[in-house]
């Protein structure tokens, strides 16, 4: 008797199984194909050297979504809004863009190096009037732009507060959201508040701390605070899935699952 039960709570959790797996083809079936272009710099972009840890958001985003979203990752390391202008990666992209792609920006990490003019674009300035000109773009070519704010970098004060030294081009991002009326998503505010809970400690894992002797690259070894490991990057894609969700946006119909 013992075994019988066995046998049918095995056949009935197989059952279930494929049921579910049915139920989830057939919708996922009936979704149109779309694709999803991200633009961005090293914290989104793709990383080709696995054996290292550093990933970017972007990289994490298709384990998240159902196959019938194309994502292609534009985002480049270094990258500002005005470098990704004038050494012609924008316009590629837009060579690339079809009527119906959705657009996802996030700058504002190299925006901020005042030391460097060929990347340096002022949050009330001229970050601004990129990301306005990347949006009109865009439209017309009857795509669909979306922002999203920097994410936080991991720096604590003396007190254990967060410094938040992104603010100004998070605020910046959402104005010109609001302005423009796309969809914003705020993964500046997210993040920073997700690493602040965890507190200097247990939000290590989520940046680079490679120790010495490890790593040719760093041989002496490297503590990043901008940087993303495995985890971060799984978490920021996390974020910005949820948020796709809670904004009811078109794209969360394409969402596979929130938890790798």
């Amino acid at each position: 008797m013992f075994k019988l039960k066995i046998c049918f709570i095995a056949m009935l959790s197989v059952l279930l199984l494929t049921t579910a797996l049915k139920a989830e083809q057939a919708i996922s079936s009936n979704l149109p194909k779309a694709r999803l272009h991200l633009v961005g710099d090293s914290t989104m972009s793709d990383k080709a050297e696995l054996a290292y840890p550093e990933r970017g958001w972007g990289q994490l985003l298709p384990h998240f979504m159902l196959p019938q979203l194309t994502i292609v990752n534009h985002a480049a390391n270094g990258r500002s809004t005005r470098r990704f202008l004038t050494e012609g990666r924008w316009q590629l992209l837009l060579s690339e863009l079809r009527a119906g792609d959705y657009v996802l920006i996030q700058f504002g990490h190299n925006d901020q190096k005042q030391d460097d003019p060929l990347r340096y674009a002022a949050a009330e300035g001229d970050y601004q009037a990129f990301l306005h000109r990347f949006i009109q773009d865009i439209q017309a070519r009857q795509a669909i732009p979306l922002l999203a704010s920097s994410i936080c970098r991991r720096n604590f004060n003396d007190d254990g507060t967060l410094k938040r030294d992104l603010a100004a081009y998070a605020r910046a991002a959402a104005q010109v959201a609001k302005k423009a009326e796309v969809a914003f998503f705020d993964l500046q505010q997210l993040s920073c508040e997700f690493i602040e809970q965890q507190g200097p400690i247990a939000s290590q894992p989520y940046f680079i701390q490679v120790p010495a002797g490890l790593y040719a690259k760093f041989p002496e070894g490297k503590i990043d605070n901008t940087h993303l490991t495995l985890q971060g990057a799984s978490k920021i894609a996390q974020f910005f899935v949820r948020d796709l969700k809670a904004q009811q946006h078109p794209l969360a119909a394409y969402i596979y699952q929130e938890l790798l």
